[in-house]
């Protein structure tokens, strides 16, 4: 088997050994809170993602389907950043480098280390919602870049592991939707005009009326 560091470059494994350290010299309380926050940042783009659904029930066709995207492409992004961390089979810094702790527990073997699938859905997350919902941009992208910085901060991933997953989500993501964009805003504005239950998933749209069935 061929030594994994070679794998590494060289900037990138100093800068994870100079973050890991100043995250161990920081109170415990904040490991703690770095260590929920690393994963509770892909649960508050969850809570934003149904945000955006529940404001696009009163806004347009195009829009409702954009917020029915972003989760779609994020998933498509994590799914991409999967297969590229099957075939590249890199292993964890935490696991590669000597005299390293970390404040998260250092994943089992065989959960590969580049690209980084929480970097991919923090940014994937982010690029679609600013897709579905420009306002959201300033907020998203900052939570991205924290999540993504976090994983690092951790010790369970080099910054160029990182970097590689940001990449991955901000191009995937918005191409999913521009590739999707048309053919979901056609189908939700066919199911917003035929089912009350679904109108009521959808929303009616702006301006458009609820058409109703008249039985005689």
């Amino acid at each position: 088997m061929h030594n994994e560091i070679e794998d590494v470059p060289d900037i990138s494994a100093e800068w994870y050994r100079e973050i890991t350290e100043f995250a161990r010299s920081t109170p415990a309380w904040f490991q703690d809170l770095a260590e929920i926050g690393t994963d509770a940042v892909l649960l508050i783009f969850g809570a934003i993602f149904v945000g955006a659904w529940w404001r696009a029930r009163g806004e347009s066709d195009r829009t409702m389907a954009l917020a029915l995207l972003a989760p779609v492409a994020t998933v498509v992004s994590y799914l991409t950043s999967e297969l590229v961390k099957s075939l590249l089979q890199i292993d964890r810094p935490c696991r590669v480098l000597a005299d390293v702790v970390t404040i998260a527990r250092c994943p089992e073997y065989g959960d590969w280390s580049l690209p980084s699938n929480h970097a991919t859905l923090a940014a994937a997350a982010a690029a679609a919602l600013v897709v579905a919902w420009r306002r959201t941009a300033p907020y998203v992208l900052v939570l991205a870049v924290a999540g993504a910085f976090s994983r690092v901060f951790v010790g369970v991933h080099y910054p160029h592991d990182v970097v590689a997953g940001l990449l991955i989500g901000v191009v995937v993501a918005p191409s999913a939707m521009l590739a999707l964009g048309s053919p979901v805003t056609s189908l939700v504005g066919r199911l917003r005009e035929r089912d009350p239950l679904r109108v009521l998933l959808l929303g009616t749209g702006s301006g458009r009326p609820v058409r109703h069935q008249i039985r005689h």
